[in-house]
């Protein structure tokens, strides 16, 4: 039987997935979130 307690510990993630977790929050990228900010503030200012 899988001791799934033993198998966290020995867990080391992919550098792939580090690599590019580092690439995706140094670009800055837009999100859904920044997209409802900025048609936010336009509403606003045509107001």
């Amino acid at each position: 039987m899988i001791n799934f307690e033993e198998e966290l510990k020995n867990f080391k993630p992919s550098l792939e997935i580090e690599e590019a977790e580092q690439a995706i929050y140094s670009h800055g990228l837009t999100d859904m979130t920044d997209v409802l900010e900025e048609m936010l503030r336009e509403l606003k200012r045509n107001v």
